[in-house]
């Protein structure tokens, strides 16, 4: 049997099993369950293009940004798309968060990227996603925030830190807290560990949902006591 035969034998043999395997497990779009095209990686381009998008990074003064004023100096701040309870989307976020689909954040923050990579947010130095306290990063496994910062530093091509932001103090869930109490929850529980690195940059912040602002709040405060620098935010979602 020649080597030509032989390698066709094997891509026959790789769609067999291949198409077997996606008779019980198939590979299906995280919002809406249909079937996946072989280029789509789990989202299908209908629901991506279906994305309720906020297009706020095309306006300087948007819901996100206001949500700022009178509190900390922001330079821009935007989110994807608007998540609505009871939306498909919300079962997708769900997974993203708690089921360990992570990579669906990956996926989303890289689309985010190419969006509003023609806008002022191309702007940053560096992306630093909104730590989790360690025990939480080790129940859950993942931080949700560094795999969309990691799908938005690929599309603007930008550095990205894991490990300059910490969260020192462990807090409640800011789920079901009236805004004073969300602020309170996370005051000065963040921490920076390497200052002089941050020295004169624009930072961009990365968070999955944004509802009042409160964890992005803090994170800037702390970020900006260090000389020159500036804050942009980025979330996935605003609620």
């Amino acid at each position: 049997m020649t080597l030509v035969n032989m390698n066709s034998i094997m891509n026959i043999f790789k769609k067999y099993i291949l198409g077997f395997y996606e008779l019980f497990y198939p590979n299906l779009c995280v919002a809406c369950e249909t079937h996946l095209l072989n280029q789509e990686k789990l989202i299908c381009t209908k629901c991506l293009y279906n994305l309720p998008k906020t297009n706020y990074h095309k306006e300087i003064d948007n819901p996100v940004s206001q949500l700022f004023w009178g509190r900390t100096k922001i330079e821009y701040a935007t989110a994807y798309y608007f998540f609505n309870k009871g939306s498909k989307y919300q079962d997708m976020m769900h997974k993203f968060k708690y089921n360990g689909l992570k990579e669906i954040g990956f996926e989303l923050g890289k689309s985010f990227g190419s969006q509003i990579k023609e806008s002022v947010f191309n702007q940053v130095d560096i992306i630093i996603p909104v730590p989790l306290h360690p025990k939480k990063l080790k129940k859950r496994g993942y931080n949700q925030s560094d795999w969309l910062a990691m799908g938005l530093s690929e599309s603007l091509e930008k550095q990205i830190d894991t490990n300059i932001l910490i969260r020192a103090v462990a807090t409640d869930t800011q789920t079901r807290k009236s805004r004073f109490e969300r602020w309170k929850n996370v005051e000065n529980i963040f921490r920076i560990t390497n200052p002089e690195m941050l020295e004169g940059k624009h930072i961009l912040l990365v968070d999955d949902v944004v509802t009042t602002g409160s964890t992005l709040e803090a994170c800037a405060n702390v970020i900006m006591e260090i000389k020159n620098t500036k804050v942009s935010i980025a979330a996935l979602a605003v609620a």
